[in-house]
C-alpha cells in the first residue's frame, strides 16, 4: 500500500476549472490531465466536460482499483462506464463526435511486490526514485513536449500571439481541429482516456523496481514542465526537492516562471501561459 507524502492540484488560472486530478487507492495511484476542444459547450459539467471526465475516472478508479489485476483491463472498464454515463446525457449527435469529446492524458501505477507497473496515456509522467537515489523517468512526456513546444512557437509566430491568447486564435483552432479530424478519420482510437474503450489497447506499459523505500512522483505536464520544458532542474533534483520541501514550492516556481520570467512564451513556447499543475508524491 502506498503512503501519500504530499499532493497538489491547482488550476492554471483561478477563473477556470481545474481539469487535472490525482488519486490513490491501496497499491494503485494515478494522475489525470484532461482537456476539451476550446469553445465546446459542456453537457456533463457546468463549465467543462474535461473536469467531469477527470472526476468520473478518479472516482471509479478509487472504487475499482483495489480489486483489479491489470491496468489496461481496469481502464477499459472505466472508459466503458464513462461512455455510458456520457451518452445518457449528451445529445445523440455528440455520441460519436470525437472532436467534442473530453480527452485525457494519464499515468497510473500499481505496486506488485518489488515491481512497479506503470501505464501511460499521453504526456503525464512518473518519476521513480530508488532508495539509492537513482531516478527513472517513465512515459512519453519528454518527446511529446519537444514537439508541442515547437508547434506552439510556430503557431504563436503565425498569429503574433502569446500563450495567454493562442487558444482563441483561428490558426490554432484550425490546426487542432484538423488534428482531431485526422485522428477520427484514421479509425485508430486515440491513445488517450476517452469514450472509446479500445484505446486501452494502446496504453504504454513499463515496469520498474519498487522495493521498500522507493518514492514515486506522478505529475501532469503542468508540473513536469519544470524538468522537460523550463529546464529549471533535472529529474533527480525534482525528486530531492519534493522530498525535502514538499510540492508547494515547486508549484510556485512553475507559476513564477510562467507569469514573471516568461509570460509571452518567448523562452518556453507553450499553448497556455499557466497550465493546471498536479502531482502526487508516494512512498512504497
Amino acid at each position: 500500500m502506498f503512503t501519500v507524502l504530499d499532493r497538489i492540484s491547482r488550476p492554471g488560472h483561478p477563473d477556470k476549472p481545474n481539469e487535472d486530478i490525482c488519486g490513490v487507492s491501496g497499491d494503485w495511484a494515478w494522475v489525470i490531465d484532461t482537456s476539451i476542444f476550446p469553445g465546446t459547450a459542456p453537457v456533463m459539467h457546468a463549465r467543462s466536460d474535461a473536469t467531469w471526465l477527470a472526476r468520473f475516472a478518479d472516482e471509479r478508479l478509487s472504487n475499482l482499483a483495489p480489486q483489479a489485476e491489470d491496468g489496461a483491463t481496469l481502464l477499459r472498464h472505466v472508459m466503458e462506464e464513462a461512455r455510458t454515463a456520457y451518452r445518457a446525457v449528451a445529445p445523440k449527435e455528440r455520441h460519436e463526435d470525437f472532436i467534442t469529446w473530453p480527452l485525457g492524458a494519464m499515468t497510473m501505477v500499481r505496486r506488485r511486490g518489488d515491481t512497479l507497473d506503470v501505464w501511460t496515456f499521453g504526456d503525464t509522467t512518473a518519476y521513480v526514485r530508488q532508495p539509492d537515489g537513482a531516478v527513472q523517468v517513465m512515459g512519453d512526456a519528454p518527446g511529446l513536449r519537444e514537439a508541442e513546444s515547437a508547434k506552439a512557437a510556430e503557431l504563436m509566430g503565425q498569429a503574433g500571439s502569446t500563450p495567454a491568447a493562442i487558444l482563441d486564435e483561428p490558426v490554432f483552432l484550425a490546426w487542432l481541429g484538423e488534428r482531431r479530424e485526422s485522428q477520427r478519420r484514421s479509425g485508430v482510437p486515440a491513445a488517450l482516456l476517452s469514450f472509446n474503450p479500445d484505446a486501452a489497447d494502446r496504453l504504454r506499459h513499463e515496469t520498474a523496481p519498487c522495493e521498500e523505500g522507493t518514492t514515486i512522483l506522478l505529475a501532469s505536464d503542468g508540473f513536469s514542465a519544470l524538468v522537460d520544458l523550463y529546464e529549471a532542474m533535472d529529474a533527480r533534483v525534482l525528486m530531492e526537492t519534493a522530498l525535502a520541501s514538499g510540492l508547494e514550492p515547486l508549484a510556485k516556481l512553475a507559476r513564477e516562471i510562467e507569469t514573471e520570467r516568461d509570460p509571452d512564451g518567448k523562452l518556453y513556447p507553450r499553448f497556455k501561459q499557466s497550465d493546471d499543475t498536479t502531482a502526487i508524491l508516494l512512498r512504497a
